[in-house]
C-alpha cells in the first residue's frame, strides 16, 4: 500500500530534507458539511490514510499529527475552523515540517487564507503536499503552482454559489421555491402553502391586522394583545416539537415582521433581504443582509397565496409604519406632550416644520410655543421666521376641529357603537376558542390517565398530576372568561348606547374630559388633519391659519396670538382714538375699561380683558385726561436727568420695565415735592451701565449685582 503512494510524487523525495523530518507532519482532514461526513464516508477514510503517506515519506509515526476538528465545516472562511487556526499556529511557531491534505481546496477556498498559509510555510520552511506531489513554497515554480491551486477552489466556490443561486432564482420565479411560511400559514406535506388550519391561530392573525388598522401603531397593537392575554401561534422550526403549534407571548419584533411581510396580502416574494458585502464588518457576526425596497425584490408574484388582508391594505400599513417614524418629513407617532400640533405645524414663510418648545417657570404652569428656526439651526445664519404661542393656536385648531366634526356627531356615535361591538365579538371568540383548547387538553390528560396501567405508579402519578394541572387551568380560564363577559358583554346595552350618543352630542366636553389623554387627542386630530400652516401677519397679533384636512380640502382662518407691546396690536391706532373719545365723553377709568371690553378690544400679552389699572396706565402713557384726574404739572428735568418716558425711549425698553428698575433700586430716582412723576438721574457713565444691564439675561440673579445701596420708595402704579 505504501508503494502506491510513492508513484505520483516524482521528485518529491528530493525536497524533503532531514530538518523537515525532525519536525511534525500535520495531516489536515475536512469535509464541508455534516451531510457529506455522513454520506461520503469514503472521502473521510481516504483523508485519514494520509497518515500512512507521511510515514512512507520518512516521518516517524509518533511525529505525525492528525487534525480533524473541522469535519463538517466550510472552508469559505477561516473564522469558524478551529482546526485550521491550530494548523496556522503550529506553522507559525516553526514546529511543522509538512502539511498534508487530500487536495488544496481542503485547506482553504479563499485567496486570503490560502496565500497567508503559503507565506507562513515559506517563512518557517514547512512543505505542503497533496495527492499530486510535495511543494516547497520557497521555490518559485512550486509557489506559482500553489497559487494556481488556490485560485481554482476560490473560483469553484464562486461557481457553486452562482449555480445554486441561479437555480433558486429560477424556481422562485415560478413561485415553486419552498419558503418558510410565516405565522398564520402552514405548509402541507405536498408542498402547498395554505392558511393555518387552527381556527384560533387564524383569529389571532386577523385580530392583529384589524387592531393595527384601528390604532395605527405597533406599540398600540402590542398593548392591546397584552391587555387581553392574547398569545401568538408559532410553528416550532426545530427541536422535539418541530412543526407543532406553540403559543408564545407577543413581541414588538414579531408584530413588525408580520406587518411588513407581503405574504399576508397574497404575494409570493423572494429576495426581500439581500446581502451587501460593504455592510459586512470584520469581527462581528453581521451577515450583511439588509431589507431592500419592494421594486428591488428578485421576485414578487401577486395572488399566489391565500391572503388575510388586501394588497391595498398592505400598502396602507407600510405607509402608516413609515409615517410613524420621527423624521424631518414625517410627523411621527403622537406623544404625550402638551403641544397638540407637534409634527403637524408648518411655517407659512419658509415651508419647513415648526418645532415645539416647552417652558418651565416657577410662577406659571408649564406652557409651550411653536417656532420656526430652520435656517439658524441648519445654516447658522438668519433669525427665526416666527414664533406663535402654543395654547392660543391649539385652542383655535380645536375649535375648527369641533366645528368640522359636529355635523357627523350622530354618525360617529353609531360607528363607535358598531366598532365596540365588533371588537368585543372578536375578543369573545378568542376567549371561547381558548376555553375549547383547554377542555381538549384536559380531556386528553384524562384519557391518558385512564389508559395507563394502574400498577405502574411511576407513570400514573405523573399522568394524574398533568390531569390535575389541566383541570386547574381550565377552571382558571373559565373564571377569567366569566369576569370578562360581566365587564364587557358581547353587545352594548341601552345605557352604554345612550352614553355614546351623549358624548357624541357634546364633543367639546368629550375633548376636554380629563380621562382623555393628550396622545389620544393628537391621534384623533391626525386622522382628520394632514397639516396646519401658519403665518404671522407682520409683527401683529394676527396669525393666518390654513388647515389641510384629510383628502386635501383646505380652510383658511385667523387666530390671535399674545404680543409684548400695545403698538404690535393691529387695532392699536383705532383703540387710541376710541380711548380719547371715551375720555372726552367724561367717562372715568372704570367705565372706559368696561366699554373697551364690550367693544372687543383686548390688551397684549396674556391678559384677556382690560382692567382699571391697565386703562389708567394707558391713559397716563399717552397723556389722555379723564374726569377726576388732577395732576400737578410735571417738573422739567435738569441736566443728566430723565423722566420715565424719555429714559425708556433712550434705552429702547418699555416704561413698565423702568418702573420695575426704580422699585428694585437699580436707578437713582426721586419725586419732587408735590409731584407724582419720577425724575431719574443718569449721566453718560450711568447710561452706559444701564445699557449693559439691559443686555443681561432676564432673571434676578443675573442683575442682583446692579442693586443700588439705597432703595427708593415704591413707585405709584398710576404714574406715567
Amino acid at each position: 500500500m505504501s508503494g502506491s503512494f510513492l508513484l505520483p510524487w516524482g521528485q518529491s523525495q528530493d525536497k524533503i530534507r532531514a530538518e523537515h523530518r525532525d519536525r511534525t507532519a500535520l495531516v489536515y482532514v475536512r469535509q464541508s458539511s455534516r451531510q457529506q461526513v455522513i454520506e461520503h464516508s469514503e472521502s473521510t477514510r481516504l483523508q485519514y490514510r494520509l497518515v500512512e503517506r507521511a510515514v512512507a515519506l520518512g516521518w516517524a509515526r509518533s511525529r505525525v499529527e492528525l487534525i480533524d476538528d473541522d469535519l463538517g465545516q466550510s472552508a469559505a472562511t477561516a473564522d469558524t475552523r478551529p482546526g485550521f487556526a491550530k494548523l496556522v499556529t503550529e506553522v507559525t511557531m516553526g514546529r511543522v515540517g509538512l502539511v498534508l491534505g487530500i487536495e488544496m481546496s481542503r485547506l482553504a477556498r479563499t485567496g486570503r487564507d490560502w496565500h497567508q498559509l503559503i507565506e507562513l510555510c515559506s517563512l518557517s520552511g514547512a512543505l505542503l503536499a497533496d495527492l499530486d506531489g510535495v511543494y516547497d513554497p520557497s521555490y518559485y515554480n512550486d509557489r506559482l503552482l500553489l497559487g494556481l491551486k488556490g485560485t481554482m477552489p476560490e473560483a469553484e466556490l464562486y461557481l457553486i454559489r452562482q449555480r445554486m443561486e441561479g437555480g433558486k432564482r429560477a424556481k422562485a420565479e415560478r413561485g415553486e421555491l419552498a419558503l418558510r411560511p410565516p405565522i398564520g400559514y402552514w405548509r402541507r406535506p405536498s408542498g402547498e402553502t395554505v392558511l393555518e388550519p387552527d381556527e384560533q391561530a387564524r383569529t389571532v392573525v386577523r385580530l392583529i391586522f384589524d387592531t393595527f388598522a384601528r390604532v395605527g401603531t405597533i406599540n398600540g397593537v402590542l398593548r392591546h394583545l397584552v391587555a387581553h392575554g392574547v398569545q401568538m401561534p408559532v410553528r416550532s422550526a426545530s427541536g422535539l416539537d418541530k412543526g407543532d403549534l406553540t403559543w408564545r407571548r407577543p413581541t414588538r419584533e414579531t408584530l413588525q415582521i408580520m406587518l411588513h411581510n407581503p405574504v399576508y396580502a397574497g404575494y409570493y416574494a423572494y429576495g426581500r433581504r439581500q446581502t451587501e458585502t460593504r455592510r459586512k464588518k470584520p469581527g462581528r457576526p453581521s451577515t450583511g443582509r439588509v431589507v431592500t425596497a419592494m421594486d428591488q425584490w428578485h421576485v414578487l408574484l401577486p395572488d399566489r397565496l391565500p391572503a388575510y388582508i388586501t394588497a391595498e391594505q398592505y400598502h396602507a400599513n407600510l405607509a402608516r409604519l413609515d409615517a410613524n417614524r420621527q423624521t424631518s418629513t414625517h410627523s411621527g407617532t403622537p406623544r404625550g406632550g402638551a403641544a397638540l400640533l407637534a409634527g403637524l405645524l408648518r411655517c407659512g414663510k419658509c415651508g419647513h416644520r415648526m418645532a415645539s418648545h416647552y417652558h418651565h417657570h416657577a410662577a406659571h404652569p408649564v406652557t409651550h410655543n411653536y417656532s420656526c428656526a430652520f435656517f439658524p439651526v441648519n445654516y447658522g445664519t438668519g433669525e427665526r421666521c416666527q414664533t406663535v404661542a402654543g395654547p392660543v393656536l391649539d385652542r383655535h385648531i380645536t375649535a375648527q376641529l369641533m366645528e368640522a366634526v359636529a355635523p357627523a356627531a350622530l354618525e360617529v356615535s353609531l360607528k363607535a357603537a358598531e366598532q365596540a361591538e365588533a371588537e368585543r365579538a372578536v375578543l369573545d371568540t378568542l376567549w371561547r376558542q381558548r376555553l375549547e383548547r383547554t377542555r381538549i387538553t384536559a380531556d386528553r390528560a384524562r384519557r391518558q390517565y385512564q389508559l395507563a396501567e394502574p400498577e405502574n405508579r411511576l407513570v400514573v402519578r405523573q399522568l394524574e398530576k398533568d390531569w390535575e394541572e389541566a383541570l386547574a387551568d381550565q377552571a382558571r380560564l373559565e373564571d377569567e372568561y366569566a369576569r370578562f363577559t360581566e365587564a364587557r358583554p358581547a353587545r352594548l346595552d341601552d345605557t352604554e348606547r345612550h352614553v355614546i350618543r351623549r358624548l357624541a352630542a357634546d364633543l367639546p366636553g368629550l375633548w376636554s374630559d380629563p380621562r382623555v389623554t393628550q396622545a389620544e387627542r393628537k391621534e384623533l386630530l391626525r386622522i382628520l388633519v394632514e397639516a396646519v400652516t401658519v403665518s404671522v401677519v407682520g409683527d401683529s397679533e394676527l396669525v393666518d391659519v390654513t388647515i389641510t384636512w384629510a383628502g386635501g380640502h383646505q380652510t383658511h382662518s385667523q387666530a390671535v396670538r399674545p404680543v409684548q407691546r400695545y403698538d404690535q396690536l393691529s387695532y392699536f391706532p383705532r383703540m387710541l382714538e376710541r380711548l380719547d373719545e371715551l375720555a372726552r365723553q367724561g367717562l372715568n377709568v372704570g367705565q372706559i375699561a368696561r366699554q373697551l371690553n364690550a367693544e372687543a378690544f383686548r390688551p397684549p400679552k396674556r391678559t384677556s380683558r382690560f382692567t382699571t389699572e391697565l386703562v389708567g396706565k394707558l391713559l397716563a402713557r399717552h397723556a389722555i385726561r379723564t374726569p377726576g384726574r388732577r395732576r400737578s404739572p410735571a417738573p422739567e428735568p435738569g441736566p443728566d436727568q430723565w423722566t420715565v418716558r424719555t429714559l425708556a425711549d433712550e434705552l429702547a425698553m418699555p416704561t413698565d420695565t423702568v418702573f420695575t428698575w426704580i422699585y428694585r433700586g437699580w436707578l437713582t430716582a426721586a419725586k419732587p415735592p408735590g409731584a407724582r412723576s419720577w425724575i431719574i438721574s443718569a449721566d453718560a457713565d450711568e447710561l452706559r451701565r444701564l445699557r449693559e444691564l439691559r443686555s443681561l439675561p432676564r432673571g434676578h440673579h443675573a442683575r442682583q449685582r446692579w442693586q443700588a445701596p439705597v432703595r427708593p420708595q415704591q413707585p405709584d402704579k398710576e404714574a406715567p
